[in-house]
């Protein structure tokens, strides 16, 4: 395992070779602050020391040591440490075949979630994937927690009526459509038969972000899917729609508390 440590942070990011998991994130912070933001993938998270107090969906949530944490993809949130020591914590970043997107709503309802069973095999799936080689052990322990997530969340759908105003999802609907490319507001509003005030007013009220945030939360993520497959940071930013690399470091270090280039130098090896 290469990481660099400073006496803030410490951080490790790699991808193991595990079908439905698009990034392992271990870290700890002391002071960093995340903004509002988004992941194109599921976040599943668990903090081993501290706690971390978060807004998603526009509430306020925690999480003391006994819960795990599913945040769902495309919901902003932001987060910062709620102790004075920070927080260290160990996330799982998982596409869209193990949790569907008819359970987000679900999530957002209640995404700090108190069951000792599933706190232990999300532990258990991160010991195996520290290993090389035991990839069928944490395809088996990941195919367990999704069926515990499901038992978990469904019951949730019944109680729960969709709230989503149509002219915000479509604007985010186009920025999904540009992430690289990029999206002027003026075209947005044409597109969309809308004043571009309103657009942005109809966003943030939705959503908890402005427009831009959320375009460039989710330039970020793509960027660290890049970074780990080893792609230098300069061409990570012409890939991802950033001006030029110093474009990328401005906006990744406001997002992921570090630099391109050294959390690419984080990631493990994985052979």
């Amino acid at each position: 395992m290469a990481a660099r440590q400073s006496v803030a942070q410490e951080v490790t990011a790699w991808r193991p070779r595990v079908p439905g998991v698009t990034e392992v994130f271990h870290a700890r912070f002391t002071e960093y602050a995340y903004p509002m933001h988004v992941h194109d993938a599921w976040t599943l998270l668990i903090v081993d020391d501290g706690a971390v107090r978060y807004d998603l969906d526009q509430h306020e949530h925690g999480t003391p040591a006994d819960t795990v944490t599913l945040l769902p993809p495309h919901v902003p949130h932001n987060g910062s440490p709620a102790t004075a020591d920070g927080f260290r914590k160990r996330v799982v970043y998982l596409d869209g075949t193990l949790l569907g997107d008819d359970l987000i709503g679900a999530a957002v309802d209640g995404p700090d979630l108190r069951d000792p069973l599933l706190r232990q095999r999300v532990g258990r799936l991160h010991s195996a994937l520290a290993r090389p080689g035991d990839e069928l052990e944490a395809e088996s322990r990941l195919a367990l927690i999704g069926d515990r997530l499901r038992g978990l969340l469904r019951p949730r759908l019944l109680r729960r009526e969709p709230a989503d105003p149509s002219l915000a999802r479509a604007l985010r609907e186009l920025l999904d459509e540009r992430v690289a490319d990029g999206l002027a507001l003026e075209e947005a509003a044409r597109l969309l038969h809308a004043h571009p005030t309103h657009l942005v007013r109809a966003f943030s009220g939705a959503y908890g972000i402005a427009p831009h945030q959320y375009l460039m939360s989710r330039r970020v993520g793509r960027a660290r899917r890049l970074l780990l497959d080893g792609v230098p940071p300069g061409e990570t930013a012409t890939a991802t729609g950033f001006y030029d690399q110093a474009h990328l470091t401005r906006h990744f270090r406001k997002l992921v508390g570090v630099t391109p280039g050294r959390y690419r130098d984080s990631a493990r090896d994985v052979v």
